[in-house]
């Protein structure tokens, strides 16, 4: 029971095949009490899965007003008082700027897949803090892809979104780490989840994935689950600003290897 009384907040689950949702249980079989936040669209879904875990609540969120997130963590800090974990489990990019070439990139496809993939992870930090600081610190963790550092075919945007992403890991660190407050990230391989079903040539990047990584095995989300963990716990205490990645050692193949798999855009 790694976690045992502590409290954790995870933004991103929409349902049972999510990532968030698999860190969810991971941390809750650790014993942690946790808190989790969702659209308005698949609610029921998430509040159905909540109730599954002992004392866990389900809040609608919006990543991209202040007021929704100083709502969730205002709630967050009546029903818990502070806040341990948070993890993020956020991204987005409008179709179109997936689909066209990265130079046709309008600039509100851009700012809106920034404004929700990365900057929300600032706005959530900072409402997060006060929490934190009453818990004598914290750990927060956010999911990126691999294609924030190498291109990979209809990912576009959002590998730009996710490079920002792991910056701003870097630097709410160096601003947390005084409070104790650890930030880091995952960076995930193909996974199968709902949202995928949805992208164009993902059986064929997923297979490849596969093939190429020195593993020759899926990314699985429990996997993903118990890393959360460990950097949840106080065994990952001395861990901040990096980006570790989960995903059967797919990342350190040579590009011409990684070519073979890169057939399509892989899951934001």
């Amino acid at each position: 029971m790694l976690l045992e009384d502590t409290t954790g907040l995870i933004l991103g689950v929409s349902n049972r095949r999510s990532i968030a949702w698999g860190i969810g249980q991971a941390l809750a079989g650790a014993g942690a009490r946790l808190a989790f936040t969702y659209r308005e669209r698949v609610a029921a879904n998430v509040q159905a899965l909540a109730a599954t875990l002992p004392g866990a609540l389900a809040m609608e969120y919006d990543v991209l007003s202040d007021d929704r997130i100083q709502a969730v963590m205002d709630r967050v800090g009546r029903e818990f008082d502070g806040l341990d974990t948070l993890v993020h489990s956020v991204a987005f990019a409008p179709r179109d700027a997936l689909d066209r070439p990265y130079l046709e990139t309008t600039r509100q496809a851009f700012t809106t897949a920034l404004g929700v993939s990365a900057y929300s992870l600032i706005a959530i930090a900072r409402s997060a803090l006060p929490l934190m600081k009453k818990r004598g610190g914290g750990s927060i963790i956010t999911l990126t892809y691999l294609g924030s550092e190498r291109v990979f075919p209809n990912y576009n945007v959002m590998g730009v979104a996710k490079a920002a992403l792991e910056a701003s890991v870097r630097y709410l660190a160096h601003n947390l780490g005084p409070h104790n407050i650890r930030v880091n990230a995952i960076s995930a391989g193909p996974v199968r989840t709902l949202a995928a079903k949805g992208i164009r040539g993902f059986s064929a990047m997923h297979k490849g994935a596969v093939g190429v990584s020195p593993l020759k095995r899926d990314t699985e989300v429990s996997g993903l689950g118990d890393l959360c963990l460990f950097l949840s716990s106080d065994l990952g205490r001395g861990i901040t600003g990096q980006v570790l990645y989960s995903d059967a050692g797919y990342h350190i193949m040579g590009t011409t290897a990684q070519s073979r798999a890169a057939v399509s855009k892989p899951v934001a």
